[in-house]
């Protein structure tokens, strides 16, 4: 019995039965009647099966308990299902009942056959419909089939006409390309100048140095060979400058090269960043430019006045306790060399403010101020400032309106009339090394700059202007107005 149970385990029918059931479940609706039928069938024939080696299960089970094991389990469960199983049902339907069931079957029937006749008609006339409707589409595909010919014969007339204007916009746009190329190559051109210009500054700045430290070693060699006190007493006792030489003399051509360069960015940056900020407020180009012009001037006039006061307060306070080989001149300008972050430079950007408020030539918006400007300020001032410490310093070369213009110290602006003599105004201005420009300015020229000069300072009537007074004085009037020459001389010194 144990084997036989295991096998019907192992075999899992119960577990094929339940697969089954749940398949036929999932498509009664979908399948035919004849297939349901059949599925039907095989679960009865699986369940026979199933219930057949019960049966075995059951006898062996019966034929291991003995004689008498098992009698009461048969009797009180097995005996009555089978007795349910087999019972037959008594009929309950008269004759009467019966014959009315046959008619009603009939009837059924009947209304069964007309369906389907009406529903063949349908079918017929669905049928009749769609062969039109086929007609119909045909006819319309033909006539698609025309329009499209029809469009293929437009567009291939239209693209011979066109043809030779899209050939001459082909050949502009490589034209085009070809420019740009030309814009590019010359600004890979430009871009390797300006690096060869500046490798060469820096390469010089080397030499200087290296030469400098060579005489200095040179010279310390010489004064370690000789034997005379007499000479180094006497070498002690010159005048002149020190032995050695002080770190602000010899970083002062990298100083130099660094700070024109610094010069030349502020012309090229801040300028024009100071430029789009003004133009927020003030329309008219010329007065903008001369707001910019008189802040550098001013600027740099401040940053000087700045270090002569800087100066005499440094040799002050390096006068009682100076003991070493260098001057205190050259003491004092290497400790502002080496402590340019203590130059008050805020102070300086406020007295600059303070002189444009009252500068006549300028004139700007009474809601706004200067100090929209203040960050151009600051790096002028300390620039200027930093170029006191060279030997010789730098500074801006003079400049006055309607001065005669000089190709070597100014170049004209574009919007210049290049056949006029005279300067009208000035955008930037010259750095000058002594009597030798270093980088040039840029200047307006136009041939009524003498002319409008000599009206402006004829009819201007005071001398100095405050920005409190009558704020709606126009650009064009307060950019007429001019100094004198004797304090056009004072304002730039």
């Amino acid at each position: 019995m144990a084997d036989t149970l295991r096998r019907l385990t192992n075999t899992s029918s119960f577990s094929v039965l339940q697969d089954k059931l749940e398949s036929w479940h999932k498509d009664y609706h979908v399948i035919s009647c004849d297939q349901n039928l059949n599925r039907c069938c095989e679960l009865i024939e699986i369940t026979a099966k199933i219930q057949g080696q019960l049966f075995a299960i059951l006898n062996l089970t019966a034929a291991e308990g003995g004689h008498y094991a098992g009698v009461d389990t048969l009797k009180t469960r097995l005996l009555p299902w089978l007795g349910s199983c087999f019972s037959m049902a008594r009929p309950s339907v008269s004759d009467d009942t019966s014959l009315q069931l046959i008619q009603d079957s009939a009837e059924k029937d009947r209304k069964i056959r007309e369906l389907s006749a009406s529903h063949e008609n349908d079918l017929q006339k669905l049928e009749t419909q769609l062969c039109s409707a086929q007609l119909q589409l045909e006819s319309v595909r033909a006539e698609l089939l025309d329009a499209q010919k029809e469009l293929d014969e437009t567009k291939s007339k239209s693209t011979t006409t066109f043809l030779a204007t899209e050939d001459e916009i082909l050949q502009l746009k490589a034209d085009l390309r070809s420019a740009h190329e030309q814009v590019d190559i010359y600004k890979r051109k430009l871009e390797a100048l300006d690096d060869y210009e500046r490798q060469i500054r820096l390469l010089r700045d080397e030499v200087s140095y290296l030469s400098t430290e060579k005489a200095m070693l040179q010279e310390r060699l010489v004064r370690s060979r000789s034997p005379s006190p007499l000479s180094r007493h006497s070498r002690s006792s010159s005048p002149g400058r020190s032995e050695s030489p002080t770190r602000a003399q010899l970083t002062n051509s990298s100083r130099h090269a660094r700070l024109v360069s610094r010069f030349n960015d502020l012309y090229a940056v801040e300028r024009l960043d100071a430029q789009a900020l003004l133009r927020r407020y003030i329309s008219d180009l010329e007065m903008v430019q001369r707001i910019i012009f008189i802040a550098v001037v001013e600027s740099f006039k401040t940053a000087k006045l700045a270090y002569r006061q800087f100066k005499l307060r440094v040799r002050k306070t390096l006068s009682t306790s100076h003991f070493g080989p260098e001057s205190l001149e050259d003491a004092a300008v290497d400790y502002i060399v080496r402590n340019l972050d203590l130059y008050d430079v805020q102070t300086s950007v406020n007295d600059v403010i303070n002189a444009m408020n009252v500068n006549p030539r300028i004139s700007f918006p009474p809601e706004v101020d200067f100090v929209l400007i203040s960050s151009l300020i600051r790096e002028a001032c300390r620039v200027a400032f930093a170029m006191q410490t060279l030997d010789p310093p730098l500074d801006l070369g003079f400049a006055t309106d309607g001065e005669l213009y000089n190709d070597i110290k100014y170049r004209r602006s574009y919007d210049s009339e290049f056949t006029a003599p005279l300067v009208m105004y000035h955008v930037w201005p010259a750095l000058m090394e002594g009597n030798t420009v270093i980088v040039k300015g840029e200047a307006v020229t136009r041939s009524g700059a003498l002319w409008s000069r000599s009206r402006s300072r004829s009819s201007s009537t005071s001398p100095v202007r405050s920005r409190s007074l009558s704020p709606t004085r126009s650009l064009a009037f307060n950019s007429r107005r001019s100094l004198s020459p004797g304090r056009l001389r004072a304002s730039h010194l």
